[in-house]
């Protein structure tokens, strides 16, 4: 890792390249915690110096999946090459290669923060000056400060620090800006970025959509331990560019609407109770809804001409439910 200091389709499946240009590589991956099954036969494919977002609501697999790449954990079925390496048979070789930011910190309680992030350089060959990583991401103040003692988006700072010391090749980032103010938010993006520019090849895990949105080159959206869809974060939201024109009209019913509209347009109900109609929309077809409306006695509340973001996406293929 060369970062710069002063001192220095919808689809589940997976048609990334192939293993030798990947930074990893996940097939078929099952992983069981009694009779649950929290990872169902997943495909993952990180080229080297790209980054993947790695999205899915709470119990989705997220965790596990990253734990079992980093070696933490076993599969009980699939195949895991990390840089080439089985990250279980081949740890300590891997271990000096990749960096770790774990979701609970991973730091010792009593230990500075400076100390902490010494203690992580001394195991890398060539690793980064400790004190310009510190300042990077706004630690100074408080290097003599216990990492217990450090606020949670410091602690967050620090880890993420202790995971880039070492200059990886790859980095695992699980939630890396949970409970981080807007401006440290963005400084965690700037350096992912710088990372990325470098050459790192970075796994992201985050519930933050616009991050994803802003930071990945892909993105796979897992639930109950499945890929349900994957592609560039633009490609996703074209893919699923459904609802063009969202209408909120109370008793409309979108089959009867889909019948007055022209060959080839659709129409659907969204999870959040509005008519979603698929298709070229201009005046004309706006005035034919406005007129099937009237003709039924039907109020149009709402009625708006807009693409699907990603959230969009997102809700559509894992539901709107909150989880545990």
């Amino acid at each position: 890792m060369v970062v710069h200091n002063a001192s220095s389709p919808r689809s589940g499946q997976d048609s990334r390249p192939a293993s030798g240009d990947a930074a990893l590589q996940v097939r078929g991956l099952v992983k069981r915690f009694g009779d649950k099954t929290a990872v169902n036969g997943l495909d993952l494919t990180l080229p080297r110096g790209e980054l993947l977002a790695l999205l899915g609501p709470n119990g989705a697999g997220k965790t596990t999946t990253v734990e079992i790449c980093e070696g933490y954990t076993r599969p009980d079925a699939g195949t895991v090459q990390v840089l080439g390496m089985d990250p279980i048979a081949e740890n300590d070789a891997l271990r000096a290669r990749i960096g770790v930011m774990l979701q609970g910190g991973g730091a010792y309680p009593g230990a500075k923060a400076r100390e902490m992030l010494r203690l992580c350089a001394a195991y890398s060959a060539n690793p980064l000056d400790p004190d310009w990583l510190m300042d990077a991401l706004g630690l100074t103040e408080v290097s003599n400060t216990g990492f217990r003692r450090l606020s949670g988006g410091q602690q967050q700072r620090l880890s993420l620090a202790c995971a880039l010391v070492g200059r990886p090749e790859l980095v695992f980032l699980d939630e890396p800006t949970a409970g981080l103010d807007a401006h440290a938010r963005i400084m965690v993006w700037e350096l992912i970025s710088r990372l990325r520019a470098d050459g790192v090849s970075i796994l992201l895990t985050t519930h933050l959509l616009d991050e994803a949105e802003e930071l990945a080159d892909q993105i796979v959206i897992i639930d109950h331990g499945r890929a349900v869809a994957s592609g560039t974060p633009a490609d996703l939201v074209r893919q699923d560019a459904e609802g063009q024109l969202r209408l909120t009209a109370p008793g409309l019913i979108p089959d009867a609407l889909e019948t007055a509209l022209p060959a080839g347009y659709r129409c659907r109900l969204s999870p959040a109770g509005e008519v979603l109609v698929t298709g070229e929309v201009g005046p004309e077809v706006i005035a034919t809804i406005t007129r099937f409306c009237a003709d039924h006695a039907i109020l149009i509340e709402a009625l708006n001409v807009a693409t699907n973001s990603l959230q969009d996406v997102f809700l559509e293929l894992t539901g709107r439910e909150v989880r545990a």
